[in-house]
């Protein structure tokens, strides 16, 4: 039998602009970042250890966002966050 002593996931999110909702660019812009710091949120309110590696603003105004996440909250992963 095998089990996962530790492990974490490596995630490279895009945070899209909307299409067609009739919103200006720079509102479009302030709710990729509102819902960025939404999913921040819930990772600290989840008590998910997380470590963001890159945070960008493309020129449409997506944001793309690069994430080390814990995957098992029961191990110590502290060597993937070193």
């Amino acid at each position: 039998m095998k089990r996962v002593k530790a492990a974490c996931i490596l995630q490279t999110l895009v945070f899209a602009q909307k299409d067609d909702c009739g919103l200006t660019r720079e509102q479009q812009i302030k709710l990729n970042h509102d819902e960025v710091s939404r999913y921040k949120a819930t990772m600290d309110k989840s008590y998910i250890r997380y470590q963001i590696t890159e945070e960008s603003e493309q020129g449409d105004g997506s944001v793309i966002v690069r994430v080390r996440k814990q995957y098992n909250d029961k191990a110590d992963v502290s060597e993937y966050f070193n």
